[in-house]
């Protein structure tokens, strides 16, 4: 017999824990969803019960229990916090530190201090900007800043396991050695001849091998090195066929594979790979293949003080719950007393408040204007370049936005 329209709602809207397993429920429908508890709502109860006790509260946490409210209020309290509450709208939104916004004091107090560089990687400090200065930054760098890469793959000729379109997507994402600055973007205006190559837009570059047996290998041999030739394919065996006067401009830079020892296939006897791939100009936004960095991340410079002089043992212990390197303990007139030393190499494990009486005697926190940035580069471009670019495409942004303003009729 089927079920009324009454019992259906009822299999729908309720779920009950019962010898056989789960019901099918929702349990917020309804009054009196938890059984012996009601919660139907009532002006008088909520305002004799409800409260709110704050159990914990320092400078960067806090606890507090909220009674007398339903999940839902309590649900919503905390969907806000993660989403609705805007921390940099305003000045004032770290305790103890301004970040109005004045221009004297931002000519006075900005700077750039490199820290570590080489080939591929870059640490430098920005000190005496805001939040959202520091992240644009960061998000230009991974997402604008221009780069060559692997668009167009013509496979004329793949008998190796790998499917074509995997080949095609693992040769996308090997980096191009070349300068995007000496290149412009693709026409792909509607109409234009988008598969023509021309040199000013495109680089094009070859795959061709092909696996054979080895003659002089061992008959007892089994290693694939020694019984073939060729059946490891290499971002190496990528050569550079330039196009037009490209052999002449390019003369003192070669074009090709930052990395010359990225597996792309395997073959066997017989195997054989025949493409022809195109390299084009684009922004990481649009593909993460043309991302010129592996990272590039920010984080707040630590920082430590002591609240009181720590002493002995309790130094040592408090040595202990740093990186090292962040505090040391030192002789001071014939007892050991803890100082710190480099709070930056800090990692902010906040170890030291599981110590009951060690928690209060330090102060941790973070230099609200102070970013540690780390770039690291695939190898297209160096990091210091990367980082140049990357100021010029935010100019440009700036710009760009005063040029809106000006051209736009307020009245």
């Amino acid at each position: 017999m089927a079920a009324t329209r009454r019992n259906v709602e009822e299999i729908r809207t309720r779920v009950i824990l019962g010898e056989f397993g789960v019901k099918n429920v929702h349990t917020t429908d309804f009054p009196g969803n938890y059984p012996g508890f009601d919660d139907t709502w009532n002006m008088p109860a909520f305002q004799r019960n409800f409260r709110v006790d704050v159990v914990h509260m320092d400078e960067s946490s806090m606890e507090f229990d909220m009674v007398g409210v339903d999940a839902a209020i309590a649900n919503a309290f905390r969907r806000i916090l993660l989403a609705e509450v805007h921390t940099t709208d305003f000045p004032g939104n770290y305790p103890g530190f301004d970040d109005t916004w004045n221009m004297s004091a931002f000519q006075r107090n900005f700077r750039v201090d490199v820290v570590h560089m080489d080939e591929s990687s870059m640490e430098f400090d920005m000190v005496g900007v805001d939040a959202a200065i520091a992240n644009a930054f960061r998000r230009i760098l991974l997402a604008e800043v221009p780069t060559m890469a692997i668009e167009k793959v013509f496979i004329y000729n793949n008998t190796s396991i790998v499917q074509d379109e995997v080949l095609a997507h693992r040769l996308g994402l090997v980096p191009i050695r070349a300068d995007p600055r000496l290149f412009e973007y693709k026409n792909t205006a509607e109409g234009s001849a988008e598969e023509e190559a021309s040199e000013i837009d495109t680089i094009q570059l070859q795959l061709k091998v092909k696996c054979s047996r080895n003659p002089r290998a061992s008959k007892d041999s089994s290693d694939p090195r020694e019984l073939y030739l060729n059946h490891m394919v290499y971002s190496r065996d990528i050569t550079w066929v330039p196009i037009g006067n490209q052999a002449d401009v390019f003369a003192d830079c070669s074009i090709g594979p930052v990395h010359d020892d990225i597996l792309i296939a395997q073959l066997r006897p017989g195997q054989e790979l025949d493409i022809t791939m195109h390299c084009v100009k684009g922004v990481g936004k649009d593909h993460a293949k043309f991302s010129p960095v592996a990272t590039a991340s920010y984080r707040l410079l630590p920082d430590i003080s002591l609240l009181e002089t720590v002493e002995g043992e309790r130094a040592e212990r408090l040595k202990r719950c740093f990186s090292p390197g962040v505090m040391q303990v030192e002789d001071v007139d014939g007892r050991k007393v803890a100082r710190v030393v480099n709070s930056r190499l800090d990692t902010c494990s906040r170890e030291v408040l599981r110590h009951s009486d060690l928690k209060n005697a330090v102060k941790l926190g973070r230099v609200r204007d102070h970013f540690i940035f780390t770039v690291e580069s695939t190898g297209i471009l160096p990091p210091d370049v990367l980082v140049t670019e990357a100021i010029k495409v935010l100019m440009t942004k700036c710009q760009t936005f005063l040029n809106e303003l000006n051209s736009t009729d307020l009245g």
